[in-house]
């Protein structure tokens, strides 16, 4: 029996095209190397490259353009690029599921939103960043919290389903706005979120401003709780922080919502032995970068074992302790 194929993402950069602002932490020329316009002719490109990719890891991709505003790209270049990657899904049907854009809320419509579910966008993931307004302004996003939530709303009355960005640690951001971010995003009922801690770089307005996000301590606390808060509402956090060489704080941040996961069952259990069962891909995380959790817990008394238990994300038994036999 054939394994159902896995899926992923046949991205494609739109570096910046389409985007009318320069946030805080932005820098146009630094964010990518890419320097041309994206074409039709480069699309079908990338897209003919995945075709042989995708079949040979038996997997299926949502056509994903990514790095840009793309709802505010020229009419006529939308709908090119619409045009090319929909050809595909028409040539490809079981390789190229449909279409995945990032954009910002302010470039969100009833009209827009017509168009994309003519051309078979699945999937619309919006810039929120943050929705307390002052962070908003602070970081010249030039768009209010009402914006994101007019646009989510929009996109999923129009049945795509809703990807939200969010980041933490932006100029004038504290954790408890951060917190107050994630749990209004929760409310739009989003199906997908990125969480991205704020990274510095050359070049940008937060460079020139000297701004220190929080410290990676503080970010694993707070993206480790923040990732909590979507999971237990099913909301799929498909990313955590930049995909830049060296950069781990996604891995460590899950790491930390299991820590602390196993650390308060363990202190409330009054036992100090555990079998931990769970899927194969989680073991890593678990235990932690380096085994930092394993060691964090033996620390405080706790040891544990893990089971392999297949689509299984975090179960714990204490193991009791036995009497001594008598003497």
């Amino acid at each position: 029996m054939t394994s159902p194929p896995l899926k992923t993402n046949a991205s494609i950069f739109i570096p910046h095209l389409g985007c009318p602002h320069e946030c805080s932490f932005c820098n146009k020329e630094s964010i990518t190397e890419a320097s041309k316009s994206v074409t039709s002719a480069s699309v079908e490109a990338i897209l003919e490259t995945h075709v042989k990719s995708l079949r040979r890891r038996n997997m299926n991709a949502e056509i994903a353009f990514f790095g840009g505003t793309f709802t505010a790209l020229a009419d006529e270049h939308r709908e090119e690029l619409l045009q090319t990657a929909n050809r595909f899904i028409r040539l490809y049907p079981d390789l190229f599921t449909g279409i995945r854009c990032s954009t910002r809320p302010d470039y969100i419509n009833a009209e827009i939103l017509s168009e994309l579910k003519r051309f078979n966008v699945t999937s619309i993931e919006i810039g929120a960043q943050s929705m307390d307004d002052e962070v908003l302004l602070a970081n010249t996003r030039g768009h209010t919290t009402d914006d994101v939530r007019n646009a989510a709303r929009l996109v999923k009355s129009h049945g795509f389903e809703l990807g939200l960005q969010m980041m933490t640690g932006l100029y004038c951001d504290t954790p408890e706005k951060s917190l107050y971010t994630c749990d209004e995003l929760i409310k739009l009922n989003p199906d997908t979120v990125r969480i991205y801690p704020t990274v510095v770089f050359a070049g940008t307005k937060l460079a020139e401003l000297a701004h220190i996000p929080f410290s990676e301590e503080e970010t694993l606390e707070l993206v480790g709780e923040i990732y909590s808060r979507f999971v237990s509402r099913n909301i799929r956090v498909i990313r955590i922080g930049l995909n830049y060489s060296g950069n781990v704080i996604g891995e460590k941040s899950i790491s930390r919502y299991y820590y602390n996961r196993m650390r308060e069952f363990m202190q409330k259990s009054g036992e100090t032995r555990f079998r931990v069962f769970t899927d194969k891909r989680n073991i890593s995380k678990i235990n932690g970068h380096k085994c930092e959790n394993k060691l964090k817990l033996e620390k405080l008394g706790f040891t544990y074992k893990i089971k392999e238990k297949q689509g299984i994300d975090l179960e714990i038994f204490a193991i009791e302790r036995k009497p001594l036999a008598p003497l």
